[in-house]
């Protein structure tokens, strides 16, 4: 290991969301305990403390302006943002502490303070995947990737919302210690060292915005209502009195799919919900209106790179439903 101690300078502000300043610096500690020697300082833009999401008040070690240049930039996130827009003082310290630094990261919607400076423009970032679509919109130069737990872009990391701040974290021990102390830390703390799968599995079935279209709201709730049934474009069209061109074209303007993957992405959100609930697989693929157990598997490996067993043993239920 290097002799030279490694600076991860944590850009703190009021609304900070706690978890996604401790996790990070929990790996980074128990690295220490394990020979590296990282020198974690909080900072704030002025040096006053401040208070987190849920209150609690934290103590900083200065302003970011007063700090040495840091060999690791951090910035977590926090409720606050994208709800506001990222003042200009924040902005202003992200951007000055980044100058100066060796690597940038941030943690959940830490990514909008980063691309409030500019920083993500032309880069590869991500985000908590309820906001990856907000921040895409806002800043139109990044290319967001919602699926991902972590993002490297050169010397910039983003990453997804809270615990993927642990993930991230982890991915930075390991670039500078290797493979061998990054497994220890995450053994010691419990967590996986890689984590299988992306964002998608912890994403919330149905709560999509509704199309606009009418006749597309229509479809979602036939398909919900009645899961099984035969949604074929042909079917559809007929079912809403209109042309399979038509309905073919206001797929692709509006929610840039076609008819058959967009029947397919509503049964796949009611069997992740009936795998929640304790359903078996095959019962789930059954009620979500797959024709077997094996189209249901294909669809998770797509979607999610996760089987349906692996996926329920993540978030089944803890009280079991017994399927008939």
């Amino acid at each position: 290991m290097s002799s030279d101690p490694h600076r991860v300078t944590i850009l703190v502000y009021d609304g900070v969301k706690l978890l996604d300043v401790a996790g990070p610096a929990e790996v980074f500690g128990e690295a220490n305990l394990l020979g590296a020697d990282y020198r974690i300082a909080l900072v704030s833009t002025t040096g006053a403390d401040v208070t987190s999401s849920i209150g609690m008040r934290i103590a900083v070690d200065g302003s970011a302006a007063a700090q040495p240049d840091p060999d690791t930039l951090l910035v977590p996130g926090g409720d606050v943002y994208p709800r506001t827009p990222v003042t200009r003082d924040l902005a202003e310290a992200t951007r000055n502490l980044a100058a100066r630094a060796g690597r940038v990261a941030s943690v959940c919607s830490g990514a909008f303070v980063l691309g409030a400076t500019g920083l993500l423009d032309g880069r590869r970032a991500t985000t908590h995947w309820k906001i990856a679509g907000e921040l895409a919109t806002r800043h139109p130069k990044a290319r967001v990737e919602p699926d991902a737990i972590y993002v490297r872009d050169g010397t910039m990391y983003t990453s997804a919302g809270v615990t993927a701040g642990i993930d991230l974290a982890l991915a930075l021990v390991e670039e500078d210690h290797g493979p061998d102390i990054s497994r220890q830390v995450a053994r010691s703390l419990v967590v996986y060292l890689q984590r299988a799968g992306g964002q998608s599995q912890f994403s919330v079935p149905l709560q999509g915005p509704p199309p606009r279209s009418p006749a597309l709201r229509r479809v979602t709730d036939l398909v919900t209502a009645d899961p099984a049934g035969d949604y074929s474009l042909t079917a559809l069209a007929k079912r809403l009195n209109v042309s399979t061109r038509h309905l073919t074209r206001l797929f692709r303007e509006e929610l840039g799919t076609t008819p058959t993957r967009y029947v397919e992405s509503i049964r796949f959100d009611i069997a992740k919900s009936l795998l929640d609930q304790g359903h078996t697989a095959t019962h789930a693929a059954a009620m979500a209106g797959f024709p077997s157990y094996e189209s249901l598997r294909r669809v998770f490996a797509r979607e999610l790179s996760l089987s349906p067993a692996s996926y329920q043993r993540r978030f089944a239920t803890a009280r079991r439903e017994q399927a008939g």
